[in-house]
């Protein structure tokens, strides 16, 4: 039975992997194009400076793969894992959620677990360190920002469960509805003290000329030695949209794997009761007739 749950969740989840792919395709894509068209404009004008000054700068290799693989193959098959992946964890912890709640239908208990996935894995660690397109971003600090943005996923799960353990503790207490409502304040209570603590991206960036103390690490205007401005910095409307449609592509992901597996959980779970329903009928219809004694 379990096998049957597992095999569900991967589906769907490579399915909203699939769907949030053509979703940025289609909204998120000409955005990182505008990010990948600056980054190119700001190169050169820069490469113009270090002329100008008697400096010259490498060049840089050819890419490994064109632009139009990156857009269409490349992250196409990385959502797609993506998806088999969030959908293998969901069914986990699905089927072990659903052991200690066996009352609770699959359709709702689905939904409350999906509702907490993107919140404590994506929407809380993004409200912190938010996305910026690819071609955006100080190379040098790839990796401290990577192990912070991690910090923040574990901590905001850490918290989450924290807050469910509370919820549970409190129900007895106070009611459902209070204890939900308790939860939800111990969940922000944690995730604005982690938050608090840990250090924005800008702050990890040496070159405060390109990035200045900005979270987000986001270029600003070029500026030539005698400090009049010769490239603008970063758009915000294109990183604004480019954010946006990144958290509507997580939202349909885990939204189809929230609908899709609520649906087929539920069947699983009424079809060992609709055969048993129908052995019993069918063993009532086959009895023989008693014949009466004479």
């Amino acid at each position: 039975m379990e096998f049957r749950y597992i095999y569900r969740g991967l589906g769907v989840g490579l399915l909203g992997g699939l769907l949030a792919f053509v979703f940025a395709r289609i909204f998120a894509e000409p955005f990182i194009q505008d990010a990948i068209d600056y980054e190119s404009g700001r190169d050169e004008a820069q490469s113009a400076l270090d002329a100008a000054a008697g400096h010259h700068a490498g060049h840089e290799g050819a890419e490994l793969f064109s632009r139009s693989v990156q857009s269409n193959v490349g992250i196409g098959v990385g959502m797609a894992v993506f998806g088999l992946a969030i959908g293998g964890l969901f069914v986990v912890a699905y089927l072990i959620v659903s052991r200690r709640y066996p009352d609770v239908r699959p359709r709702v208990l689905a939904c409350l677990l999906a509702a907490a996935g993107f919140v404590s894995l994506y929407l809380v660690p993004f409200a912190k360190y938010p996305a910026n397109p690819p071609a955006i971003g100080h190379e040098e600090t790839i990796g401290a920002r990577s192990a912070l943005y991690v910090t923040m996923v574990a901590v905001s799960v850490i918290a989450m469960g924290l807050a469910i353990v509370a919820g549970r503790w409190l129900a007895g207490r106070v009611g459902t509805w209070n204890a939900s409502l308790l939860a939800g304040v111990v969940f922000l209570v944690l995730v604005a003290i982690a938050m608090g603590l840990l250090p924005a991206f800008g702050h990890l960036s040496s070159n405060k000329a390109e990035y200045g103390d900005f979270a987000t690490e986001t270029p600003q205007p070029l500026q030539a030695p005698d400090g009049r401005i010769v490239y603008p910095g970063f758009p915000a409307d294109v990183l604004f949209k480019f954010r946006f449609y990144s958290v509507i592509s997580q939202l349909i992901l885990w939204s189809t794997i929230a609908l899709g597996f609520g649906a087929l959980a539920e069947r699983l779970a009424v079809a060992p009761a609709r055969r048993a329903s129908t052995a019993r009928v069918e063993a009532a219809t086959t009895e023989p007739t008693p014949t009466p004694a004479g």
